[in-house]
C-alpha cells in the first residue's frame, strides 16, 4: 500500500472511497432481495472454496491460508478489494 492511498480511499466522497465502504454504502441501499441472494450466494461460493482447500491441502488448511496472507499480503489485499467491487458489481447490476 503507497502512501498515497489514503488519498483515493475517503469515506465521506461519494465518488471516492474504499471498495469496502462503497459495498457497505451499496448494501445499505439497494433491494433488501437482491443484497440477500448475492450474500447468501458468495458464502455458498466460500463454503465451497474451503471444502476444496480441505480437500486439496487437509485439515490444517487454514494455517496455510494464515501463512498465504502473511506472505502475499499486498496480493491479497488486491484481490479482497477485486472482491468488493465484483459483489458490488453484482448487487447493482441486479438493482436497475
Amino acid at each position: 500500500m503507497s502512501k498515497f492511498s489514503a488519498l483515493f480511499e475517503d469515506e465521506d466522497d461519494v465518488f471516492l472511497g474504499s471498495p469496502e465502504s462503497k459495498l457497505m454504502d451499496i448494501i445499505f441501499t439497494a433491494n433488501n432481495d437482491v443484497v440477500r441472494f448475492d450474500l447468501a450466494n458468495f458464502i455458498r461460493r466460500r463454503a465451497a472454496m474451503e471444502l476444496l482447500l480441505n480437500d486439496k491441502l487437509g485439515d490444517d488448511f487454514g494455517k496455510e491460508v494464515d501463512m498465504l496472507m502473511a506472505t502475499r499480503a499486498d496480493e491479497v489485499e488486491t484481490k479482497t478489494k477485486s472482491l468488493y467491487i465484483e459483489l458490488m458489481g453484482e448487487i447493482v447490476s441486479k438493482s436497475e
